[in-house]
């Protein structure tokens, strides 16, 4: 039986390895075959580009680290005019010891590939998981839908992950031309240059890309009763669409991306798994009012099933499910999904999502007038944005069960363009918490 389930994990990886041969030859061949003449370069109103650079300490609270300290170092538009570089270390008083690298859009030598990347490396005095193990709940699934919220494991640990996505742009829609495209912008708003948001038809509109992202992860939390070690690596493969006027803000168009992820079993990971996820967002714009500059009715919609969810392997006498962890997969709560409950509150091997928010961009510029602050930050625009989230988790995908018992959040965010990078704060109230949220980007088709 172990030889057997080891024979179709095999066998299943290697139709992912075969597909991915495939792809890569033909992505090579339409390389060599086809113009490369996008991503996206921001210059001012008088068409001049600048590079960012945002440097800074700060300081915050929350569970994981306590009272913390950080500095944060980044560019935007430097090295290459379309890419971004962060990086943060940041140290708390729960022993807790954080440094995360990220970089986005840059520019291959085979110049339709874009490379985006991910380091995280963190260590914490008290880290919480949402995992079986708890002996209080010893007959109940930690994570399911009708879960306690007490139900988690707890100790110290880390946290360690590390991804590199690669990007290849189709030569359909805006992207068949231009792989870098110009996009001019106002105090942060466009107003010439969009790329997407004009047609439904992606061979008319908007930009297309084939991904490929290879992903390793490791998790530990030492509790009093044991230590749960939980490792993960393997590639997500993904087509997306964006097909809005402004990716990095849109103000009306869409964007889809359907997803499927593998994880082998091979080299440290804990156990094999697949997952199959798809997410749609839409923007519509409400145009200028006597106080706003912008106001955008922003809808995001996501599902996700873990399809291996009921397999299983036999090892050393043992059962071994081939489900992922509670950080992968169907998860809900934390930074992006339910944003006011705990990280990853809800896991399961399906769930739904589905969010909207009101992006309101003032007129008025608090930030503008002080000299000093705006050295630093250059703050271009800031948002109030009202949010709305309901989702749920469940142990098989269907969609009577998934919208029965929902779970819902309501909240307000305030956001800002600083240094060319979007920055959030987002607060929300669920029936079990109140959560604060704070990340770059926006939350949808992160």
């Amino acid at each position: 039986m172990k030889l057997l389930g080891r024979a179709l994990t095999l066998s299943s990886c290697w139709r992912v390895i075969e597909a991915l041969a495939v792809s890569l030859v033909l992505l090579f061949f339409i390389l060599s075959s086809l113009p490369a003449y996008g991503q996206s370069v921001l210059v001012r109103k008088d068409r001049e580009f600048e590079p960012k650079t945002l440097s800074l300490p700060y300081a915050f609270y929350n569970k994981s680290f306590g009272v913390a300290a950080g500095y944060v170092h980044g560019y935007a538009g430097y090295p290459q005019k379309q890419m971004t570089l962060l990086a943060t270390l940041i140290a708390g008083t729960n022993d807790a010891l954080a440094f995360y690298v990220m970089t986005r859009d840059i520019q291959s030598p085979l110049e339709r590939i874009f490379l985006d990347a991910d380091l995280a490396l963190s260590t914490f005095g008290t880290n919480n998981s949402y995992a079986n193990g708890n002996p209080a709940f010893a007959h109940e699934r930690a994570g399911s839908n009708d879960s306690d919220k007490d139900n988690y494991i707890e100790g110290r640990g880390m946290d360690n992950i590390a991804r590199v996505k690669f990007r290849y742009l189709l030569p359909i829609g805006s992207g068949e031309n231009e792989v870098i495209t110009t996009q001019v912008i106002d105090r942060g708003q466009l107003i010439e240059g969009a790329v997407g948001g004009d047609s439904w038809n992606p061979f008319e509109s908007g930009r297309t890309y084939f991904e490929m992202r290879p992903f390793w992860r490791q998790q530990t939390i030492n509790t009093d009763d044991n230590e749960v070690n939980r490792r993960t690596n393997g590639v997500d493969i993904s087509l997306y669409w964006e097909n809005t006027d402004l990716p990095k803000n849109p103000s009306h168009g869409n964007t889809v991306r359907t997803r499927y992820t593998e994880d082998c079993g091979w080299f440290d990971s804990s156990n094999p798994y697949n997952v199959a996820d798809i997410e749609y967002s839409q923007y519509f714009s409400f145009g200028e009012s006597e106080h706003f500059r912008q106001q955008v009715l922003a809808f995001d919609f996501w599902t996700v099933n873990a399809i291996s969810w009921n397999r299983s392997d036999v090892e050393d006498g043992k059962i071994v499910y081939r489900r992922p962890p509670s950080y992968a997969g169907a998860a809900l709560g934390g930074l992006w999904r339910l944003r006011g409950y705990p990280l990853n509150r809800f896991n399961d091997r399906a769930a739904i999502y589905y969010a909207v928010e009101y992006r309101m961009t003032p007129e008025w510029n608090p930030f503008a007038d002080i000299e000093w602050l705006q050295k630093y930050f250059e703050v271009a625009w800031w948002q109030v944005v009202p949010f709305f989230e309901v989702g749920r988790v469940a142990s098989s995908w269907e969609l009577n069960t998934l919208h029965s018992s929902m779970k819902w959040d309501v909240g307000v965010g305030m956001r800002a363009m600083a240094k060319g990078l979007v920055v959030r704060v987002d607060m929300a109230v669920s029936e079990e918490d109140c959560g604060v949220q704070m990340m770059v980007g926006h939350p949808f088709q992160f």
